[in-house]
């Protein structure tokens, strides 16, 4: 059989290096570090990667929402309650959003009337857009009548209308001011109850037919006027200017015990105590308060909650697991029990005790706090102990050991090191579960930590709970976040949980 090798020129069988001294050479390659390779394989897993975008956005808004929002925890509209997203300017683009737009069913004639009359005096028209009509027959007097009636969509905030209320003197000539400077209409003429069938209605500002509100028109379909011009009525004086139309003899106010009442537009008024109209992201919750704040100062100490207590957690737990696993025969036997004594203790019923007795003498926080504090390190000494019990007998500790490693060496510069990746893990886990629960006690009730952050998350939910049917924004934007933001823990959790991995580090897909 001929060999193949036979004709391979002589030349090529060289030596590379002869007669020279070889020495081991630098790696081409960069070393790379255990936090650098485990960032590697972090990227690698897109879902935990947004995951952590997700994360690092709901943390941002929780920061960003009460810097940017025009309000403060403490400004809560009396009126403007469970109020859907409105900002100023929408409802005329009609752009379906962002409106104040609530839909109201069953709005017969006379309501669909009084909302045109609303627009007519204030320029401000409350619907927004007709939805659907409805015919329904009737019998009356042996005959059959035919009703329609409207769904509208209505813009909550020009909806409120006129309302009457009693000013100082001192604010009715402030607001008169404030009608000068800006052309804003604040105050508009007064009504006597008598000439609109005793109807309370304040938006009611024309003669009506009846006591239902039916409105009686001219000849050419107008609204006729109710505004008084009894001179016998004895109001402050009005200097400012007066709506269109007006003979000169309108009275705007009535003097009652020291005090003027009058008719005035909220909307307008709104403007004139805040310096600037409704602005409503998210909406308005039960209290009052706008929700795009709301959200971020609850999420806000949900955060700083939750990293607390898992870093306190963390300490105690790492320091107890690890003197279990390391030692133990006895001492982990006598820890462990101390640990089993302490884990069958109701979390809910520690909560509702502090809150009931400790929270008197050292605050509702610091209460609260001690109520996770006192068995929730439990899981993480437990985790501890399992990943010591594991490598204290690896080949590298034992190596250690016969170098002359103390314990304390051995055990938080060898061991833990190497438990990182599970510890690490279990931490990002410990916050969504903080989270989740404290959520749950704020609730259900059984903690109020309104008094010190303001608001909760949980506190918004309880709250838009009762309104949900009626005003949803109330619970899907808190819901929505809470949703997203435990959502994302986990699974910023579970790539945290594989970017550790000793087992994995270094290798490449």
């Amino acid at each position: 059989m001929e060999n193949e090798f036979e004709n391979i020129p002589k030349e090529l069988f060289e030596f590379a290096q002869l007669n020279e001294v070889l020495h081991d050479k630098k790696m081409d390659t960069k070393a790379r570090g255990y936090f650098a390779d485990a960032f590697l394989r972090f990227k690698k897993n897109k879902s935990s990667v947004v995951a952590a975008v997700i994360i690092a956005f709901l943390v941002l808004f929780s920061i960003v929402s009460p810097l940017i929002s025009p309000y403060t925890i403490n400004d809560k509209d009396g009126i403007y309650q469970n109020y859907p997203p409105y900002v100023e300017g929408f409802a005329e683009k009609g752009s379906g959003i962002l409106n104040g737009g609530k839909v109201l069913a069953s709005q017969n004639e006379e309501a669909l009337d009084k909302w045109k009359a609303v627009a007519k005096e204030t320029g401000m028209d409350p619907v927004n857009g007709i939805v659907g009509t409805e015919e329904v027959e009737s019998k009356h007097r042996g005959q059959t009548v035919i009703s329609k009636y409207y769904k509208l969509e209505l813009n909550q905030y020009y909806a409120v209308g006129i309302r009457t209320q009693t000013f100082s003197y001192e604010e009715f000539a402030d607001i008169q001011r404030f009608q000068d400077e800006t052309g804003i209409q604040v105050i508009y003429p007064w009504v006597e109850a008598k000439d609109i069938e005793n109807i309370t209605d304040a938006s009611i500002w024309y003669k009506v037919k009846d006591a239902k509100g039916t409105a009686l028109k001219d000849a050419n379909g107008d609204w006729i006027p109710a505004y008084s011009s009894n001179s016998e009525i004895e109001g402050a004086p009005y200097t400012s200017h007066r709506i269109d139309g007006d003979p000169g003899t309108w009275i705007y106010s009535v003097r009652k015990s020291g005090a003027v009442s009058c008719r005035f537009s909220y909307y307008n008024y709104y403007i004139y105590k805040n310096g600037h109209a409704p602005h409503y992201l998210f909406g308005t919750n039960v209290m009052g308060q706008d929700m795009f704040m709301a959200i971020g100062v609850g999420a806000r100490f949900s955060l700083l909650f939750a990293v607390m207590v898992s870093a306190i957690n963390l300490f105690i737990g790492t320091i107890y697991g690890a003197i279990q696993g390391y030692y133990g025969g006895k001492i982990d036997l006598v820890l462990d029990r101390i640990a089993d004594v302490l884990s069958g203790l109701p979390f809910i019923v520690c909560v509702t005790l502090f809150q009931l007795h400790l929270s008197n003498k050292v605050g509702v926080v610091p209460s609260f706090l001690f109520a996770y504090v006192l068995t929730g390190w439990i899981g993480m000494s437990a985790l501890v102990r399992k990943q010591f019990y594991r490598f204290k007998g690896q080949e590298y500790v034992l190596a250690a050991r016969t170098l002359g490693a103390s314990d304390k060496r051995l055990m938080f510069k060898h061991i833990f090191p190497n438990s990182l990746g599970t510890i690490v893990t279990s931490c990002a886990l410990v916050i969504p579960s903080v989270i989740s629960s404290e959520t749950n006690m704020t609730y259900l009730g059984i903690v109020d930590l309104s008094s010190f952050a303001g608001t909760t998350i949980g506190t918004l939910m309880s709250q838009g709970q009762s309104v949900a049917t009626t005003s949803p924004h109330a619970m899907v934007f808190p819901s929505i976040f809470i949703s997203l933001l435990l959502i994302s823990f986990n699974l910023f959790g579970n790539g945290l949980r594989d970017a550790f991995n000793p087992s994995t580090r270094g290798m490449e897909d």
